[in-house]
C-alpha cells in the first residue's frame, strides 16, 4: 500500500468521526463567571490556631476518642447516609441504561407453530390443500440508531453529570452528619458538666438544710428559716431534674443520628470524653476559590451541567432520526429443512424520520430545557454566595464564641471566689442566708453560662469546617503534593 493510499484510508476513517463530533448539538458547558474574593480576610490580631493540611476527618482536632468512635459509627449506620448511597447506585444504574442506548440492540427470535384452518369456511381451498400447516422460524435481529446529532451523547453527558451530583449530594450528607454528631455530642458533654455543677450546689444546700434542722432542735433558728432552707433545696432539685431530662433527650437524639436499633435507642448509654477547645481559622494564603470544591456547590454545578446537556438532547429532535434494522435467520414449514440453504432469510433496512408538524412541541421542549438550565444557573450562583456567607458567619461566630468564653470564665472565677467568701461570712454570722443564696445563685448561673460558652466554641469550630466543606490543605502542601 502506497503512502498516499494510507493517507486516504486514514482520512476515510477519521472524516466520519469528525463529522459526527461536529454535528453534536450544543450548547457546550462553560463554568459561569462569578466574582470571587482573591483570598480569605485575615485579621492582624487573629490569634486563632491556623490549621493547615486538615484532613476530611476534622473532628480528630478535638482529641476525643469517644467522639471519633461516634463519628465512624454514624458515617456507616446513619439512615440518611444509607439513603444517599442507595441514590448513587440508582443514578449509576440509570447512567448505564442511558449509555446502552448508544450501542446496537441485538435479540434472538425463535418460533415454532402448528396451525389448522377450516376447508369449509368463507375462503375456498383446493382439494389438494393441506389444512394443517407447520411453521418454524429462527432469526437474529439487530437495530441501531445513528446518533448523528448527538442526542444520545448529550443524554449520556447529562446522566454522567447527574451521577456526579448524586455523589456530591452524598458527601454533603456526610459532612452535615459529621457536624451534627459533633455538635450534639458537645451539647451532651455540656449538659453532663451542668448537671455536675448543679449537683454540687444541691449538695451544699442539703448540707446546710441538715445543719438548719439541728439548729431548730436547739432553738437557734425558727421553723420559718427551716422551711426557707427546704424550699431552697427543692428549687435546685427542680433545676437538676430539668437538666437531667434535657440530657436524656439529647442522648436520645444523638443515638438516632448514629443509626442504632430501636432497642439501643431505648437502652443504650453513650460514653463521653472531654473534648478539647480548638480554635481554628483559615490559613494565610489559602485561595478563596477552594470553596468551590464544597460538596453542595459541586452538586449544584453538576446539576447545571446535566440540564445544559439536556438542551442539546432536546434540540437534536429538530433533525432526522435514522435507524438501521436487520435480521438474519431461517424459516421453513418443516423443522428438518430449517437450517438448509433455501430456508435462509435476511433483511437490511434503514428508516429516516423527520418531524414535519407537531404544533411546536419540539420547540417547547427546548424552551423547557433552557428554562430549567437558567433556574439551575441562578441557584448555582446563589449557592456560591451563600457558601461564602456561611464561611464569613462561621469565622465571626468562632471569634465571638472565644470572647464570650473568656468573659464567662472570668466571671465564673470571680464569683467562685465570692461564693467561698460568702460561705465563710455566713458561717461566722457576718452575712445573712439571703446574701449567701444570692451569691450562690449568681455563681451557679455563671458556671452554667461558662459551660454553654465552651459548647458554643466547640460547635463554632465544627461550623467552620462544615462551611469550608471539610478539611483543606495549605498552598505549600498542595504544591508539594502535585510535585510528587
Amino acid at each position: 500500500m502506497s503512502k498516499m493510499e494510507r493517507k486516504l484510508k486514514a482520512a476515510a476513517v477519521l472524516l466520519p468521526a469528525c463529522l459526527l463530533a461536529a454535528c453534536t448539538t450544543g450548547p457546550d458547558y462553560k463554568r459561569p463567571e462569578v466574582v470571587l474574593p482573591e483570598s480569605w480576610p485575615v485579621k492582624p490580631n487573629d490569634t486563632a490556631q491556623r490549621v493547615s493540611g486538615a484532613s476530611e476527618q476534622w473532628w480528630h482536632l478535638y482529641a476525643d476518642a469517644f467522639l471519633d468512635q461516634l463519628e465512624e459509627e454514624a458515617l456507616v449506620h446513619n439512615a440518611d447516609i444509607q439513603v444517599a448511597a442507595a441514590r448513587v447506585l440508582e443514578v449509576r444504574a440509570q447512567l448505564g441504561i442511558t449509555e446502552a442506548d448508544q450501542y446496537p440492540s441485538v435479540s434472538a427470535n425463535v418460533a415454532e407453530s402448528r396451525t389448522k384452518v377450516s376447508t369449509v369456511g368463507t375462503v375456498p381451498y383446493p382439494a389438494t390443500f393441506q389444512p394443517t400447516q407447520n411453521f418454524s422460524h429462527v432469526s437474529l435481529n439487530a437495530s441501531y440508531e445513528l446518533d448523528l446529532w448527538g442526542k444520545l451523547r448529550r443524554a449520556s453527558e447529562a446522566s454522567r453529570a447527574e451521577l456526579l451530583a448524586a455523589e456530591s449530594a452524598r458527601e454533603t450528607v456526610r459532612l452535615s452528619l459529621a457536624t451534627q454528631v459533633a455538635q450534639q455530642y458537645f451539647a451532651l458533654v455540656s449538659l453532663d458538666a451542668q448537671e455536675t455543677a448543679i449537683r454540687r450546689v444541691l449538695a451544699g444546700r442539703q448540707e446546710r438544710f441538715a445543719l438548719n434542722r439541728k439548729q431548730l432542735e436547739v432553738g437557734v433558728i425558727s421553723e420559718y428559716d427551716l422551711h426557707q432552707a427546704e424550699a431552697d433545696v427543692a428549687a435546685v432539685q427542680s433545676q437538676l431534674t430539668s437538666i437531667v431530662q434535657a440530657r436524656d433527650k439529647q442522648e436520645t437524639a444523638l443515638t438516632l443520628l448514629l443509626g442504632r436499633s430501636p432497642r439501643d435507642v431505648m437502652s443504650s448509654n453513650l460514653l463521653r470524653g472531654n473534648p478539647s477547645l480548638p480554635a481554628a481559622s483559615v490559613p494565610d494564603g489559602l485561595p478563596a476559590d477552594l470553596l468551590l470544591h464544597r460538596p453542595d456547590l459541586k452538586d449544584a454545578e453538576s446539576r447545571l451541567v446535566a440540564l445544559n446537556a439536556r438542551i442539546g438532547a432536546a434540540r437534536s429532535q429538530f433533525f432526522p432520526s435514522i435507524t438501521l434494522t436487520s435480521y438474519l435467520g431461517s424459516e421453513s414449514v418443516a423443522l428438518a429443512n430449517l437450517f438448509t440453504g433455501p430456508a435462509g432469510i435476511f433483511q437490511f433496512a434503514a428508516n429516516a424520520s423527520q418531524p414535519v408538524f407537531n404544533a411546536g412541541r419540539v420547540g417547547y421542549l427546548v424552551d423547557v430545557a433552557e428554562a430549567r438550565r437558567d433556574q439551575a444557573l441562578v441557584q448555582y450562583k446563589q449557592a456560591i454566595a451563600s457558601a461564602f456567607a456561611d464561611v464569613r458567619n462561621a469565622l465571626s461566630a468562632q471569634e465571638s464564641a472565644r470572647q464570650v468564653l473568656a468573659s464567662e470564665s472570668t466571671r465564673s472565677e470571680a464569683l467562685a471566689q465570692t461564693y467561698r467568701q460568702a460561705e465563710l461570712r455566713y458561717q461566722t454570722g457576718i452575712a445573712s442566708r439571703l446574701e449567701l443564696l444570692d451569691v450562690e445563685r449568681n455563681y451557679l448561673q455563671a458556671e452554667l453560662n461558662r459551660l454553654d460558652a465552651e459548647r458554643a466554641q466547640r460547635s463554632a469550630v465544627a461550623d467552620l469546617f462544615k462551611a469550608l466543606g471539610g478539611g483543606w490543605q495549605s498552598p505549600d502542601k498542595q504544591s508539594s503534593t502535585k510535585a510528587e
